[in-house]
């Protein structure tokens, strides 16, 4: 090959053949580059069963393999078992006391009566009306709100220990009861009406189902709020005196209440409003001492 390239570029040489072309003619000497030899596979490892060629499942073995077996109906029944057996005792609980408390409404309905007439009672004294008979009139309806606490008494006994689950069915009617019985027995003693004594007149045995104190308190609340109006009326009517035996009593009971460490609740937001009816009471009271109209100079 070698020789045959200096002769065809020697005889260019003699014949002035570019050297491209003798590049090129060259070229056409050259050898032709063999092919590499190629790898000749051997036999296929046998497939898997249940894959395809290629090496993919098929879907009903791919689902087969990714979904788990599944639980035996006795153990999931087993499992539930302790479950369904709470829930179905929760349930009977639930009417019992739904049951109850359709007992206690029942009663508390016939105590917002007795209590609204109380009330209605009551007001008759802003209408200048004799005390005796204001309180004849209210101590009919004391009896019935006796029979009606008796009444609400048996239904808790049957249930002990579930005097505070209960007691916010009928806590506003005592407070209610409370704050007029209060009012009523100072128009006739001129005094505060204790809890012991809220107790006896209710019927309640404070070993059993007894009065609450908190309930006791804010019924004395709501009497407090009465009182301002009453010392206007009767000064109205003539009775002069009135505004210095209401401002004493309510001073007392005032200063009484500061002993307590009351929290920040329902209790404590009417304590504080009771500051405004001694306020109320002493501007009357002030209005008449200075004008000379009361006996007691």
């Amino acid at each position: 090959l070698h020789t045959v390239e200096m002769r065809i570029a020697a005889a260019a040489f003699r014949n002035g053949v570019p050297a491209l072309a003798l590049s090129s003619a060259a070229s056409r000497f050259s050898p032709v580059p063999r092919p590499a030899a190629s790898h000749v596979p051997g036999p296929a490892p046998p497939a898997l069963p249940g894959l395809r060629r290629g090496g993919v499942a098929p879907p009903s073995s791919r689902l087969s393999s990714s979904t788990a077996a599944p639980a035996s109906p006795k153990l999931a029944s087993s499992a539930a078992a302790p479950m369904e057996k709470q829930f179905v005792e929760f349930q009977s609980q639930l009417e019992e006391s739904g049951s109850v408390r359709e007992r206690i409404r029942a009663v508390v309905v016939e105590m917002e009566a007795a209590i609204r007439l109380m009330q209605s009672s009551a007001l008759l004294l802003h209408q200048s009306l004799p005390v005796s008979e204001v309180l004849a009139k209210a101590n009919v309806q004391v009896g019935v709100l006796k029979e009606l606490f008796a009444r609400l008494g048996e239904i808790l006994r049957e249930c002990p220990g579930q005097y505070y689950r209960y007691h916010g069915d009928w806590r506003s009617e005592a407070q209610t009861a409370v704050s007029l019985l209060a009012f009523l027995h100072w128009l006739e003693t001129e005094n505060l009406l204790m809890h012991r004594e809220v107790e006896e007149k209710l019927g309640l045995d404070a070993s059993e189902f007894g009065l609450d104190v908190e309930d006791y308190l804010i019924g004395l609340c709501f009497m407090s709020n009465e009182l301002p109006r009453y010392v206007v009326n009767q000064v109205t009517a003539g009775d002069y005196d009135c505004p210095r035996k209401v401002l004493k009593f309510l001073t007392d009971l005032h200063a009484s209440f500061r002993m307590l460490n009351l929290r920040n609740d329902f209790l404590r937001k009417k304590f504080d409003g009771m500051k405004y009816d001694v306020r109320r009471v002493e501007e009357v009271f002030y209005d008449v001492k200075i004008r000379g109209l009361s006996s007691n100079t």
